[in-house]
């Protein structure tokens, strides 16, 4: 006989337990792996010959060389190949503050404390050219796209264009009201970009 009360029971005399629902085990999360740390950029070579700091450097259009201005006044043409010596071009009176390589490769510009810009041929014999830029240090100097403008900018105030085929002065762009730092060319050669010590930028017709 069945125990009273017990329904479902299949033992005589014993309740039926239920078994306690099961869950499954939460799963533990598989820990983030940490990202790998970034690399340092690697060092390709180092180039030493100035007897100063070095103020400014630009690279060839070739790829083959680069050229370095330093405060001692030395402008300075590194091959990127071993076997072949560096250029030391000496001409400036003061800290060389600027320098850029034309498009073509085979002109280099340099600007200086002693008021002078000088257009170098980038070969072994350096044969230079002196221009009287402005009436206080030169701070920069850029090629337009082209090849056939030089822009300069100088603690005189002033931003001047430069003709590279004549190696004459073009015209000036007068306005900032403190030393001017820097300027360059649009690629299209049609704008002119300058930043001074007025806290301004200035956008200026090259065409003009």
């Amino acid at each position: 006989t069945f125990a009273p009360g017990a329904r479902g029971s299949l033992l005589p005399g014993r309740r039926c337990r239920r078994s306690p629902a099961t869950h499954p085990l939460p799963t533990p999360a598989t820990p983030a792996m940490p990202s790998p740390e970034p690399m340092d950029p690697a060092l390709e070579r180092s180039f030493r010959g100035h007897k100063d700091g070095v103020s400014s450097v630009s690279f060839s259009p070739t790829m083959k060389q680069l050229v370095s201005g330093g405060l001692d006044g030395t402008v300075m043409v590194w091959n990127f190949k071993m076997q072949m010596r560096a250029f030391r071009f000496v001409g400036h009176k003061a800290a060389v503050t600027s320098v850029d390589f034309a498009p073509s490769g085979s002109l280099i510009a340099s600007g200086s404390r002693d008021q002078t810009i000088r257009l170098w041929a980038a070969n072994v014999k350096g044969e230079s050219v002196s221009i009287r830029a402005h009436t206080a240090p030169v701070n920069s100097v850029a090629f337009s796209g082209d090849g056939q403008q030089l822009v300069t900018t100088s603690d005189d105030k002033s931003v001047k264009a430069w003709s590279i085929p004549t190696q004459r002065f073009k015209h000036s762009f007068s306005g900032h009201t403190n030393w001017v730092r820097d300027a360059a060319f649009s690629p299209d050669g049609r704008m002119l970009l300058s930043s001074a010590d007025d806290k301004t930028v200035r956008l200026w017709d090259a065409r003009s």
